[in-house]
């Protein structure tokens, strides 16, 4: 354990946050996402795992990791099947995580989600058995103005 630190974010996870750089993507998935295979095209090469649902682990994320505010796609969901409008329980809950930050959720169809999640950095998978529980978040700068312990 570390003092200041989410319990969830193990030394793997740490080691990935750390070392994703401006522009990268990670991709937090529900239980049913592909992560096994998604991964292999990863950089990381192997899925993360998570023992708690996708709304604690974006939490514990966003507690170390900006999000990108240079571009309009930085926190993306996927969109629900026929239904690319529909807002799930699962999403409005990350939805609701953003508030208060620069940033705006776009949908992105299945399909182009795994094309997207193959271009992660990683993919960390949760334990989350609602539908639709996939985000691609991308990670942003600190800047100079941030304050940083110590």
């Amino acid at each position: 354990m570390l003092l200041g630190l989410d319990p969830l974010l193990s030394a793997d996870a740490l080691y990935v946050l750390r070392s994703m750089g401006h522009g990268d993507d990670l991709i937090i998935a529900d239980a049913n996402f592909p992560a096994e295979s998604v991964s292999r095209d990863t950089v990381f090469g192997r899925p993360l795992r998570f023992d708690c649902d996708t709304t604690r682990a974006v939490r514990a994320v966003l507690s170390v990791m900006p999000v990108d505010t240079f571009v309009t796609d930085a926190v993306a969901r996927m969109e629900v099947v026929g239904a690319p409008d529909e807002i799930t329980e699962v999403q409005r809950e990350v939805i609701d995580l953003l508030d208060g930050r620069d940033v705006a959720m776009v949908g992105i169809e299945r399909f182009a989600f795994y094309e997207r999640a193959k271009k992660a950095y990683a993919v960390l998978q949760t334990q989350e058995r609602r539908f639709y529980g996939c985000f691609a978040i991308r990670k942003g700068v600190i800047g100079p103005e941030m304050a940083l312990p110590g």
